[in-house]
């Protein structure tokens, strides 16, 4: 997404976090929303699988609600869980604008 549409990306990104870094809310429109979690997935390495309590402890760093986060990384097929560790999908199969 950041390659496709990167003046929105990066006004996202500014729109919505804080200068030291934090999520202020997650954004309504879903292009904007896409943007923000690509944006914190980044951060992640997509070869590894992560725990739970791992990634939580990563996206507290940006926000307090890790379950909406990584819910939102499911349902926008960024990753899969299985028995409570995560992986990323392939970026194919990511959820598109």
């Amino acid at each position: 997404m950041k390659e496709l549409y990167p003046k929105a990306y990066e006004k996202a990104v500014r729109d919505f976090f804080t200068e030291d870094g934090r999520l202020k809310n997650i954004p309504s429109q879903h292009k904007k929303k896409l943007f923000i979690f690509e944006h914190l997935l980044a951060g992640l390495d997509a070869e590894r699988v992560y725990p739970e309590k791992e990634l939580d402890a990563y996206i507290r760093q940006f926000h307090d609600d890790p379950c909406t986060i990584r819910r939102e990384f499911i349902i926008n097929r960024h990753m899969t869980r299985d028995d409570n560790l995560y992986k990323f999908n392939p970026k194919e199969l990511w959820a598109k604008v």
